[in-house]
This record gives structure tokens, C-alpha cells and sequence, in this order.
């Protein structure tokens, strides 16, 4: 098996999922780009926060949308360590994200390529252009490690 570079966008996603682990997070990062500028980069933190909302995904498009001045991010990508659950996905619709790249699946709470399939649903508003498994192997080794060591 060929192994790839992993691109920038997703090695900054990955050092983003290191803070949360440092935090007591689930390691998930999340990175939004307008063409080669990052525009925001975050990591989950419901705990640190105190919100159930507050994942990567959903942090980093608050804080692009902001950045930028606008709540469609159509011509944005998100980079994201782990595949999006159901709200992240429901969120990346409706902030109009024009693609999505994504490290590892994750077959029990993923909603893109797994479970809800979100993008396929009639309701979907927006569907955006997908790639998986970028940074799959490190993302997916960061979420082991950080499960190993609280059992």
C-alpha cells in the first residue's frame, strides 16, 4: 500500500486533535480553508466548554463564518481528523461547505459515509463533494491511543 503525504490542511486538523487530547478531549480536529489560507482551525471541547455542541467541526464553523462575515462558506473546505456525526453534518449543509475531507470513518457515530448518511437524504439542503481517508491511519491511531489509555 502506497502511503501519501498528508496535505497541510489535514496535518493541521491532526495537531489540532493533539490539543484536544492535552485538553481530556476526544482527539478530533477541524480546519476550514478559503483556497490555500486557513480560515479557522479548532478541536472538540464539549467538556472544556461545556457545551454538547461544541465539536471541531461545529467550532470551526462558527469561527470561519465569523472570520469571514458571512454564514454561507461556500467556497470553503473543511479538513476534519474523523468522519462528522449527524449535527456536524446537518452544520456543514447549512453553512454550505463546498467540500469536505474527512481522516478516518467512524462506523458508530458517523453520519457521512456511515449510519444517517445525512448528504443522501432527500431533506439535505446542501450536498458537498466528499473525500475520506485522508490522515486516516494517524487520526485513527490518535482516537486508539486516546481510548487505550482511559480503559
Amino acid at each position: 500500500m502506497t502511503r501519501w503525504p498528508i496535505p497541510r490542511p489535514m496535518q493541521e486538523a491532526l495537531a489540532q486533535a493533539r490539543l484536544a487530547v492535552e485538553s481530556g478531549e476526544v482527539p478530533v480536529g477541524a480546519v476550514i480553508m478559503r483556497g490555500e489560507d486557513i480560515v479557522a482551525a479548532a478541536h472538540n471541547a464539549p467538556r472544556e466548554d461545556h457545551d454538547p455542541t461544541a465539536h471541531a467541526e461545529i467550532s470551526a464553523i462558527r469561527a470561519a463564518a465569523k472570520a469571514l462575515g458571512r454564514e454561507r462558506l461556500d467556497d470553503c473546505e473543511l479538513w476534519v481528523t474523523l468522519e462528522p456525526c449527524a449535527m456536524c453534518a446537518g452544520a456543514i449543509s447549512h453553512a454550505r461547505v463546498a467540500r469536505l475531507y474527512y481522516g478516518a470513518s467512524d462506523p458508530k457515530g458517523g453520519a457521512v459515509e456511515q449510519g444517517a448518511r445525512v448528504f443522501e437524504q432527500p431533506q439535505c439542503l446542501h450536498r458537498p463533494e466528499v473525500y475520506s481517508g485522508i490522515g486516516a491511519e494517524e487520526s485513527a491511531e490518535l482516537l486508539r491511543g486516546f481510548f487505550r489509555e482511559r480503559r
